[in-house]
């Protein structure tokens, strides 16, 4: 497998820019964020719905640039279902 994080910018409601990113580790994806470049990343112990969505997004890019294996979106896709059971996907 190529390199095990993706990141990405998310705005909040308030318009404040966040640093996420997920890193792939023991079959899972974890996601930390932080508010400015030299803060300290955060866990965060349940990652929202658009978080999720930046992450299958950037899955399928790798999957077409032949990063990562075909399996890993099915992977995100149903750990979504699990967690956003409501989410259309």
């Amino acid at each position: 497998m190529a390199k095990a994080e993706i990141g990405w910018v998310r705005k909040d409601a308030d318009g404040t820019k966040m640093d996420v990113y997920a890193h792939h580790f023991g079959g899972q994806w974890i996601f930390y964020e932080r508010a400015k470049r030299y803060d300290q990343w955060q866990e965060i112990s349940r990652p929202l719905l658009e978080d999720w969505l930046s992450l299958l997004d950037a899955v399928e890019r790798k999957i077409q640039r032949r990063q990562l294996r075909p399996e890993e979106e099915l992977r995100v896709r149903n750990r979504i279902r699990e967690e956003y059971p409501e989410a259309e996907i």
